[in-house]
């Protein structure tokens, strides 16, 4: 078994994997990070998704092998350090963004790594960046408002450490 060595969520971390183990079982197994959720299997629903090296993947379809000496942020990470909501999760309870939650995950990173590429994206702009995420409950109009909330309070944030 090769050992790897990653960064998750800002921390580092060796471990043992065997060669075929994927990101999301390396992340919801050993390092108990089940935030990251498998629905499909097969990188149709985007439950997996999240931020490798700062781009958006779907975890179920990469090896663990294959995040060696990179950086993974999952879910988990998204929070601030003082422990608050990112802009984004509290966006999504704000607008009303999930149901069920199960696609929650995915559409968070998905559109953390929108939000960090444009800061100010179109409701179509949005939708783009999302389309590789599935949600069967809400229908999406809420997540893309949740999204759109989210890109204002943190351009409300950028303005108010500019003046700090």
């Amino acid at each position: 078994m090769p050992l790897i060595a990653l960064r998750v969520n800002g921390r580092g971390v060796e471990t043992d994997v065997e060669t075929q183990t994927l990101l999301v079982d390396l992340l919801r197994g050993p390092l108990g990070l089940t935030g990251t959720h498998v629905g499909c299997d097969t990188s149709q629903c985007g439950a997996c998704t999240v931020r490798l090296d700062g781009r958006a993947v779907k975890a179920c379809s990469v090896l663990a092998v294959q995040a060696t000496g990179r950086e993974v942020e999952t879910v988990e990470g998204l929070a601030r350090p003082d422990g608050a909501l990112h802009p984004l999760q509290q966006a999504f309870v704000d607008a009303h963004g999930l149901q069920c939650g199960f696609c929650t995950p995915g559409m968070l990173m998905a559109a953390a790594c929108l939000l960090e590429e444009h800061a100010q994206p179109s409701d179509d702009e949005i939708a783009h960046a999302l389309e590789g995420n599935l949600c069967r409950c809400t229908g999406y109009v809420n997540i893309v408002a949740a999204v759109r909330r989210a890109a204002d309070a943190l351009a409300a944030e950028d303005v108010a450490g500019a003046r700090a």
